[in-house]
């Protein structure tokens, strides 16, 4: 039987990664995004909806419209933000944009489809955290605060509803290779005047297996934890950081 995943924030970076193992497997993805990708493979499996994730109500009917003819099996909450500030220097807007983003938004999504989880009594949720949903780093005062968030999400979601047979998870990714990682590290080049890839080698060297993530690394992570062979796993956050977080 075919099962049905939802994607928030899939048109790029881990998102995408995360959509095309999924269509592999033969599971009907949905993109929620606010662009389409680039490249975009609309394929058998791959559906893109526009949606703003950070609009509760534009969420709830794109969730309704999809669960009119579709089981939902599967949600992944990945759409997110990175803002690089102390509290100082964070403004107030730009607390508020990225706790709707990544903290609202998520909640949108997960109020959203729970409901559909619960009349088949079955369904698992995932959320992106970062190696920031367990520790701190400087000058990340909102998005620490907001990847702390979705942990609890994960895990005050994995007591409400373990009756239903709803499971909930935090992936917990450290430096990742992506779109988003490139921009970053040429907007600090860029202002420092460093070379990159001395910068991507002194990144890599920061992790103790002396490397990147990939971004395949966490997407086959999370089809493994909506899969039955993980039916034991809830409440938990899985750091796919290269050993980062371990020290």
């Amino acid at each position: 039987m075919t099962k049905t995943v939802l994607i928030t924030g899939a048109s790029s970076g881990i998102g995408l990664a995360i959509a095309r193992r999924f269509a592999a497997e033969q599971y009907e993805v949905f993109n929620l995004d606010i662009v389409m990708a680039e490249n975009h493979d609309e394929n058998d499996h791959i559906h893109y909806r526009h949606c703003d994730i950070t609009n509760h109500d534009a969420v709830k009917q794109v969730v309704d419209s999809i669960a009119s003819s579709q089981t939902i099996d599967v949600l992944v909450s990945n759409a997110g933000m990175h803002f690089s500030a102390n509290i100082e220097n964070t403004q107030e807007i730009d607390f508020d944009r990225v706790m709707s983003l990544n903290v609202k938004g998520a909640y949108s999504v997960s109020r959203a489809v729970i409901p559909y989880m619960k009349q088949k009594q079955d369904g698992v949720i995932l959320f992106i955290g970062s190696d920031q949903s367990s520790v701190g780093k400087p000058n990340s005062f909102v998005y620490n605060i907001s990847k702390h968030a979705l942990a609890s999400m994960a895990k005050t979601i994995a007591l409400d509803y373990a009756k239903d047979n709803i499971r909930a998870n935090t992936l917990c990714p450290g430096t990742v290779e992506t779109p988003l990682y490139h921009k970053a590290i040429d907007a600090y080049c860029e202002k420092s005047g460093a070379d990159k890839k001395r910068v991507h080698a002194e990144e890599a060297a920061l992790q103790p297996l002396g490397r990147i993530g990939h971004v395949n690394d966490v997407a086959a992570l999370a089809l493994f934890l909506a899969s039955k062979d993980a039916s034991f796993i809830t409440g938990a956050l899985y750091a796919v950081d290269g050993g980062y977080t371990t020290g």
